[in-house]
This record gives structure tokens, sequence and C-alpha cells, in this order.
């Protein structure tokens, strides 16, 4: 996507320390994205995630639930924006949660571009 400049695969919104794919323990898989506002902005970071995931599975591992961490009370106001407008969309429950960010753990580098790493197709 065009102003995206880092995409790195991690671990985020748990309190344990240091948690690795093996020990994720608390945590949720996560993605921290670094970009330039000036070419694309956070909403529309939000409505490209929004139309890659289940907004209503409900996992019963915190490791695969749905969750979008804000900066601030913009962010926050725009995620939350996004998910009335999934909720609007379906019968069923959207269960994505909004939350302040966390600190980011870096995944290991074998789950880095791991889609690049695999050949292409889509996961």
């Amino acid at each position: 996507m065009d102003g995206v400049v880092r995409v790195v695969v991690g671990y985020s919104g748990g309190k344990k320390l240091n948690p690795t794919y093996r020990s994720i323990m608390d945590h949720t898989e996560a993605l921290l994205i670094e970009f330039d506002p000036d070419v694309v902005t956070y909403e529309d970071l939000l409505i490209s995630w929004s139309r890659m995931h289940s907004s209503t599975n409900t996992y019963s591992k915190c490791q695969y639930r749905a969750a979008v961490w804000y900066l601030d009370d913009a962010q926050k106001e725009e995620a939350e924006g996004v998910l009335r407008g999934m909720q609007a969309m379906t019968r069923s429950k959207v269960t994505s949660k909004v939350e302040p960010v966390t600190r980011f753990y870096k995944a290991e580098e074998y789950h880095q571009n791991y889609l690049g790493k695999m050949g292409s197709g889509k996961y």
C-alpha cells in the first residue's frame, strides 16, 4: 500500500515480558505499521484491515483475537467509527477490540514477511 513505510510482525496487548511464538502468553499476534500520513491515513489503514479479517469471530486464544491499538484519542475515535461501520454491515456481534497501545515485541525473524518467504498466494 502506498504510504506504508514499514510493517513488523510481533506481539502486543499483553503484560508478560518478552513473548515469543512458542510462549505468547497473554499477547496477541500483531502488526506494527509505520506510515506516511501525507500519503495514507490511519482511517485508510483501518478500512483496509477491516476488509482482511472476520470481525465477528470469537477465539478461545488471546493470540488470535482481532484488535486495533491506538496512540491517541483521535485514532481511538477513528477505530471505533470503523468498527461501528463494520457492525452496521452485519447481524452478528463485532468482536474486534479497540485498545490503547501497549509495548510491542518484534516476532522471530521467520515470521517477518512470512507470505513472501512462503511464495505467492493468499494465506
